[in-house]
């Protein structure tokens, strides 16, 4: 007999991987999901139950008195699933944020200087502070719940944090900021503090391997919590050089410090700061690699947008934030290449870098700075 894997979420980007991948596994698979999106890559063959899984009572109703061999879940409220599946299933993985539950930035726990700006399983702080930070105290506490529940023997556990995605499909992708761009004729690209920001992501088709990997090492990963993301992280410019590459397209960038780039900072995500993830662990652990190498990744992901931009306005759209008032940036970019004509009308000649060690051309010469060329 077959065994039951049931796929809560499903109809997203990662979705049709992984239940293509339960399925030539040999899982019977059902998938349970809000029922506001479908997905036609699905196969028919899989049992389609929409509920909402943020709810004991309405999650409860839908599965009745089932049982499976395997839960995934990807969607919904974690405490709930955790909850309504103790007991009921042998294996549990829960997908969610990687860093979300991470103390903010400024909590005295991380100590004098502050999170550090990389994070892996082991640096994490977790925020506690419920009136402050409550969000992310309550992912906090999801993930220990369901890492609780498999201590007490309720299920096998596994929890894999997800980065930032970006793929087909991707709600609120963030790099349509840029294409939209693209698409509407822009030359001109308001960028901050250089396009230096680094920030890890993952894409979308090499993620949801790590839930097939988890699924056959059951084991190995048995109550741990990893971080799932690409390899390699690249800097924000040139991500943008990138999509503007691949769209056959290029901008005048207007690089200006973080407080007056105001336009960027949907595509920044209103962060200054960097956010840095390292998944060396699941790739030690369980053989995690990217399957999709970032150039190609990017590259599809891209093309992907161009040949099914979103709706102006729409839901995906308003999910970014990024309100494209093209008038208000014109008028923000002529102020500033004004600011920069003042700037540069005030000349701040510079020494130079001098070496730290001395190179000399005679014995016992000192430390001199180099002339300048």
């Amino acid at each position: 007999m077959a065994q039951s894997a049931l796929v809560i979420g499903g109809t997203g980007p990662t979705g049709p991987t992984i239940v293509h991948g339960l399925i030539d596994r040999g899982y019977e698979v059902t998938i349970l999901h809000g029922g506001h999106h479908e997905n036609p890559e699905i196969p028919s063959s899989v049992r389609d139950i929409h509920a909402d899984p943020h709810f004991v009572e309405t999650l409860s109703a839908a599965v009745a008195d089932e049982r499976f061999d395997l839960v995934i879940a990807q969607y919904g409220r974690l405490r709930t699933i955790v909850d309504v599946f103790s007991g009921r299933t042998e294996r549990l993985v829960a997908i969610g944020a990687a860093t979300g539950m991470a103390a903010t930035p400024r909590n005295p726990l991380w100590g004098r200087m502050g999170r550090p700006a990389l994070l892996t399983e082991e640096r994490i702080i977790q925020e506690r502070d419920l009136e402050t930070a409550k969000i992310a105290a309550r992912m906090a506490e999801a993930q220990n719940h369901l890492l609780e529940a498999h201590a007490r023997g309720a299920f096998n556990a596994t929890y894999l944090g997800y980065t930032l995605l970006y793929g087909p499909n991707q709600p609120g992708p963030q790099d349509w900021s840029v294409v939209r761009r693209i698409l509407d004729g822009r030359r001109e690209l308001v960028i901050a503090d250089g396009g230096l920001k680094l920030e890890t992501r993952g894409y979308s088709q090499n993620v949801a391997q790590s839930v097939l990997l988890a699924v056959d090492k059951p084991q190995e990963s048995a109550g741990k919590s990893y971080i799932v993301s690409d390899r390699n992280t690249y800097t924000m410019k040139q991500r943008i050089d990138f999509i503007a590459a691949v769209a056959g397209h290029s901008f005048e960038f207007i690089d200006l410090p973080w407080p007056e780039a105001r336009p960027a900072h949907p595509l920044w995500r209103y962060y200054r700061e960097h956010r840095l993830t390292d998944s060396d662990l699941i790739r030690t652990d369980l053989g995690f690699t990217d399957v999709t190498p970032s150039d190609v990744a990017l590259q599809k992901s891209i093309e992907w947008l161009i040949a099914h931009p979103l709706e102006y306005g729409g839901e995906i759209e308003g999910q970014i934030g990024d309100p494209f008032d093209y008038e208000r940036e014109d008028a923000l970019i002529l102020a500033a290449r004004s600011a920069s004509a003042s700037v540069l009308d005030s000349p701040y000649d510079l020494p130079g870098w001098g070496h730290q060690y001395r190179h000399p051309k005679a014995p016992g010469e000192q430390w001199q700075r180099p002339a300048k060329e």
